[in-house]
């Protein structure tokens, strides 16, 4: 007889376990817990910090990128390029290049004279 007991005791003890998970089950959806206000708090928190470092990044990278986007000043026909300073014995140089000859715009160049073998 106690072979019997303790064979039935098993099913009995998952049955009735199953139960209580059911109605803990429902017993939580139907009144479920009020959310905590230091975890929302703590959210909030990490969102301001989050959003202050990508400021500061953004900050930092404008800061460094940004002359590169800012508008070029309009190029010197027979000069040098905008942004560069060239020096005095340069200048006289510069003049004289082969620069006067440049494709003026952005047209197609012409094309280079052919080479003798």
């Amino acid at each position: 007889m106690g072979d019997v007991l303790l064979a039935l005791s098993i099913p009995v003890l998952v049955f009735g376990s199953g139960i209580y998970a059911a109605c803990d089950c429902w017993w939580r959806r139907r009144h479920p817990a009020p959310p905590s206000p230091y975890t929302h708090r703590a959210a909030r928190l990490a969102e301001q910090e989050m959003l202050l470092l990508a400021e500061e990044i953004v900050d930092e990278a404008h800061a460094a990128l940004g002359p590169l986007y800012e508008a070029p000043a309009a190029p010197r026909p027979g000069g040098p390029p905008a942004g560069l300073k060239p020096e005095p014995s340069q200048a006289s140089q510069a003049s004289r290049s082969s620069r006067s000859d440049a494709t003026p715009g952005r047209g197609p160049s012409r094309p280079a004279a052919a080479r003798r073998r």
